[in-house]
């Protein structure tokens, strides 16, 4: 990562519409931003759609940074491109998400050998619920504080910190099984 006086130069280059400024920006955080898609959606295909309209989104929206934490404020704009893509596919989602739990469930009666521990911690986390599994995506895979986490979700840290402390249990119990 840049230091911070490098990043916010990176920003105002972007912010003049600089491409060699948002290539910067791209090389910086495409792989955590994928990282964050990838470990919510569990497809490859999406998470490279969601990347890209990540980004598309950052050339009309750069202008809103303020200053502050720019990891969290990207991250907080990578959820709105997420839950943007869940309310437009609702419907579709639904079906999707009965379809990967049916094929989840196919994996682990039929392999009938020690799966991955990748492979099991993914096929765990599909079975939270979706704000838990992109809570704790956020915390862990992208590596946002509980403070940062609290202030993109609009609530107290305490309650951040109990949602992910739930959501770890659930997980843990999850693995076990």
């Amino acid at each position: 990562m840049p230091r911070s006086d490098e990043l916010e130069q990176i920003i105002e280059g972007c912010r003049a519409g600089r491409e060699e400024s948002f290539a910067k920006l791209v090389d910086l955080y495409a792989a955590r931003c994928y990282g964050y898609f990838y470990r919510l959606t569990g497809s490859r295909t999406l998470s490279d759609d969601l990347l890209a309209e990540l980004f598309l989104k950052l050339v009309t929206k750069i202008r809103s940074y303020r200053g502050g934490g720019f990891d969290g404020w990207l991250f907080k704009t990578a959820s709105n491109v997420f839950h943007d893509y869940l309310r437009q596919k609702q419907r579709r989602k639904k079906a999707l998400e009965a379809e990967r739990i049916r094929k989840s469930e196919t994996k682990l009666t039929v392999s009938g050998h020690e799966q991955d521990l990748a492979d099991r911690l993914q096929l765990r986390l599909e079975q939270l619920d979706g704000d838990t599994r992109e809570l704790i995506m956020l915390r862990f895979y992208s590596k946002l504080s509980f403070k940062e986490l609290a202030k993109i979700r609009g609530e107290p840290i305490g309650t951040t910190l109990s949602k992910v402390h739930r959501g770890l249990k659930k997980l843990r119990e999850l693995m076990e099984q």
